[in-house]
């Protein structure tokens, strides 16, 4: 077939930029034709929220249930007892099944604003592999399934090999995982009929993995899709910041500092970031990303507004533009900014502003606040602060006072 494929899902995978691997991109783009195929992305429940680091995956989801199709979202609820090794220097720590299941909780909020659940064809649900891992007998599972695996093909996969070359150590828990998430896709196929997998790159040996064994014992023909794994053009990881991982929660990340991460895209950055992480038409992202000099400002502005609106809905959005532009065009306080309220009893004597920079999160710690304060990058009100011991009175807490790290990140304070 042509490189180009025809179905609606994987010409928007391929155009915007998303499509880095397929199995078979000519016989999944005909099922993609012939009727509604359920496809699925794992998350292990390690937090109570995502972060930006999976919008990704998340938006393939999205896409692929507005062109027709039926999107899985799989809880690793089994899986997150044991860990990925995929891109990891050392072993997680173990979770209690209580901390898992609450950060399941927490997670499906993020999903509810993407992807529409229900009973239909095309309606998204949620799995959990713990209702069929938890249950395995381990002897049964090796005997059943463990011959269809061979340790030489194991040690050739990326999360392994690159583990073991770095002369980290793997555990024999961590190398089990490929194969419990090999059982995950051969259990959806059978259960609801999954025929595709998709993730992130580093997931091509596991995805290979669960095509082969549902093939041999469903004797199913499935699919699997990857996406390039995305850095900023800076080289550092998408997901991260200044002051912490990018929340997707409102609870772990206000919708302010998730609109401010957005609107602080690097130049080179914008119009990928477009088309990966909103609606907008080609077109339209070609022509803002295209955009030069101070003009490229409002492409990141419509970027954080199309972000945020999905993740936060558009009053969010909006507030959080408003507030940006009476922080930085007006030199106003800005209401919606990350706020810190002390009680009485912690200004009796004052506070100091090593301690209202790690309060406010603009410093995770006090050395990392007296570095900000030695290079002149911390203000309190707008004015530069030269001495890490200034103590900030209970008569000016008792109004509002704005703090800043830098020119982008603001915090307000108040009694």
């Amino acid at each position: 077939m042509s490189t180009k494929p025809t179905s609606d899902f994987l010409h928007i995978m391929q155009s915007r930029g998303f499509l880095q691997d397929c199995t078979d991109l000519a016989g999944l783009d005909e099922a993609l034709k012939a009727g509604v195929v359920p496809g699925y992305i794992g998350f292990d429940a390690t937090a109570d929220s995502l972060h930006v680091g999976s919008m990704i995956q998340i938006m393939i989801l999205r896409w692929l249930q507005q062109t027709g199709h039926k999107p899985i979202v799989l809880m690793g609820g089994g899986t997150t007892k044991i860990g990925d090794p995929s891109g990891k220097d050392e072993s997680r720590q173990l979770m209690t099944p209580e901390m898992i299941n609450g950060n399941i909780d927490g997670i499906k909020r993020v999903f509810e604003k993407f992807l529409t659940f229900g009973d239909g064809p095309t309606d998204a649900m949620m799995a959990n592999n713990a209702d069929w891992l938890d249950t395995l007998n381990y002897v049964e599972f090796l005997r059943d399934y463990g011959r269809h695996f061979t340790i030489n093909r194991m040690l050739t996969f990326d999360s392994v090999r690159l583990r073991l070359d770095r002369e980290q150590p793997l555990t024999f828990l961590e190398f089990n995982y490929m194969l419990l998430q090999a059982y995950d896709f051969m259990e959806l196929n059978k259960r609801f009929g999954c025929g595709l997998q998709m993730g992130g790159s580093d997931q091509w040996g596991n995805i290979v993995n669960g095509i082969d064994l549902t093939r041999r014992i469903n004797g199913n023909q499935v699919f699997g899709l990857t996406t390039p794994l995305l850095t900023k053009a800076d080289g550092s990881k998408m997901g991260k910041s200044a002051s912490g991982a990018i929340w997707l929660n409102e609870d772990r990340l206000s919708a302010y500092e998730f609109w401010q991460f957005w609107r602080n895209t690097l130049d080179a950055d914008v119009g990928k970031f477009l088309k990966l992480f909103t609606e907008l038409p080609l077109d339209e992202c070609a022509r803002l990303g295209a955009l030069e000099g101070a003009e490229i400002n409002d492409a990141k502005v419509a970027l954080a507004n199309a972000v945020t609106t999905l993740t936060h809905g558009a009053d969010a959005a909006s507030t959080a533009e408003a507030t940006a532009r009476e922080v930085f065009e007006k030199g106003g306080l800005g209401d919606d900014l990350p706020t810190v309220t002390l009680t009485p009893g912690e200004v009796t004597d004052g506070i100091s502003v090593v301690q209202l920079l790690v309060r406010s999160g603009l410093s995770k710690s006090g050395k990392d606040a007296k570095r900000l304060i030695a290079d002149g990058g911390a203000k309190l009100n707008d004015a530069t602060i030269s001495d890490a011991g200034l103590m900030v009175s209970h008569e000016a807490i008792a109004g509002t006072v704005k703090l800043s790290a830098g020119k982008k990140r603001h915090a307000l304070v108040r009694f």
